[in-house]
């Protein structure tokens, strides 16, 4: 029976996705390129090899539009021959590309695959694919959702509110994922799957937006940001508790992943880092938008054959503080397990990237923690969310 087995995962640092943002400079195709050469260069196989390379970026529109990764393998300056396509899941678009990367090399479609992803939300703005003026929904949505389809912001909101967490424990969570991040980084814990980046700033090799200094108190200070009359009178449940603070913010990166079967790393002198072993995706409300991690969770375990005691690590995308912590409620996982190099609070959220930025650094901490089984679970917008197994191959 054919596997599929993570052989190679490295990422680019994070910048902040404003124009002043250390990666601002970098085009999101080269940018791309960067972590796909990189990822050529450190696993030493022949680029020929390579059946497909398949990437998330969520803003295709602009300097990411018209398959962004077909011109970031060429950009790299890999063959020709190789194809590549760009998909859309949202924020778990780079997830669902290892997915489907996973999916061809267990049906023999192919023998090796890339997944990767980018985002430069400094060089173009989230909501740039759907001018003002845009219904992207249709009226047929619009009349089975008559009470609106809010935006994450506000669903963010409504997750806290559903699942009573309070302010506190949000700022709370973001001043640990920052705490946690600043460790990682002070103890080289990233070094492995870190690619720097040549911009205009200089060579770029740490992540921006971690704050070591955050506090606390610092964060409560902050007020929320998607406050406003009308949506207070629509939601009187809301408290609003969302700030920038406990949000994960704009930013710029790019990483990728190299998947094959073991058969074939033997064949070829690869030693596998992690087997793949469930992928699944799951859909929920697409007012609360955020929550499909519970059932991606649940769906996963099943698939797998496995409890969640049995998971050691576990890596839940960080969009907002009160995702996690409904997640975290719902299942019952243990909060040390949990995101333990920090996440996308602290480290940023390079939307298209964060699915195989989240796979490198999550089969590195495998390795560094000598965990057996770790979990990978993304929220998405429109209701929807990823959640793949992983498990150790020493």
């Amino acid at each position: 029976m054919r596997d599929a087995v993570v052989v190679q995962a490295v990422r680019t640092p994070i910048g902040k996705g404003r124009p002043q943002g250390a990666l601002a400079s970098v085009h999101p195709v080269d940018l791309l390129a960067h972590a796909l050469r990189t990822l050529i260069d450190r696993s030493g196989l022949e680029p020929l090899l390579v059946d497909e390379v398949i990437g998330g970026c969520v803003e295709q529109v602009g300097e990411q539009a018209k398959n962004t990764v077909r011109w970031g393998w060429l950009a790299a300056g890999l063959p020709e021959a190789v194809p590549a396509t760009t998909v859309d899941r949202q924020c778990a678009s780079s997830q669902q590309a290892v997915h489907l990367a996973v999916q061809g090399v267990l049906s023999g479609a192919h023998d090796i695959a890339i997944a990767c992803g980018v985002e430069s939300m400094s060089r173009v703005p989230m909501g740039s694919h759907t001018p003002p003026g845009t219904d992207f929904y249709g009226p047929a949505v619009r009349t089975r959702y008559r009470d609106g389809l809010p935006h994450q912001g506000i669903s963010a909101e409504l997750v806290a509110a559903k699942w009573s967490i309070t302010r506190e424990h949000m700022d709370s969570f973001a001043a640990d994922s920052h705490r946690k991040a600043a460790a990682a980084t002070q103890g080289g814990l990233f070094a492995d799957e870190l690619v720097a980046v040549p911009a205009s700033a200089g060579l770029i090799d740490h992540d921006e937006s971690i704050r070591p200094s955050t506090t606390f108190e610092a964060l409560s200070g902050l007020r929320p940001v998607f406050a406003d009359a009308a949506a207070t009178a629509r939601y009187p449940q809301i408290n609003w508790s969302v700030t920038a603070g406990n949000s994960s913010p704009l930013s710029d990166g790019a990483s990728a992943v190299l998947i094959t079967s073991s058969a074939t790393a033997a064949r070829l002198g690869l030693r596998p880092m992690a087997r793949l072993h469930s992928c699944t995706a799951a859909g929920a409300d697409p007012r609360l938008m955020l929550t499909a991690t519970i059932p991606a969770t649940q769906k996963v375990l099943s698939r797998a054959g496995l409890h969640l005691s049995d998971i050691d690590l576990f890596e839940v995308s960080e969009a907002f503080a009160s995702v996690v912590l409904a997640w975290l409620q719902e299942t019952g996982a243990d909060p040390a397990k949990v995101n333990v190099n920090g996440g996308a609070i602290a480290l940023g959220h390079p939307v298209g990237a964060s699915g195989t930025r989240i796979l490198a650094t999550l089969v590195h901490a495998m390795r560094q923690r000598n965990a057996r089984y770790a979990l990978q679970t993304m929220c998405a917008a429109g209701g929807l969310a990823n959640a793949t197994v992983l498990e150790s191959m020493s």
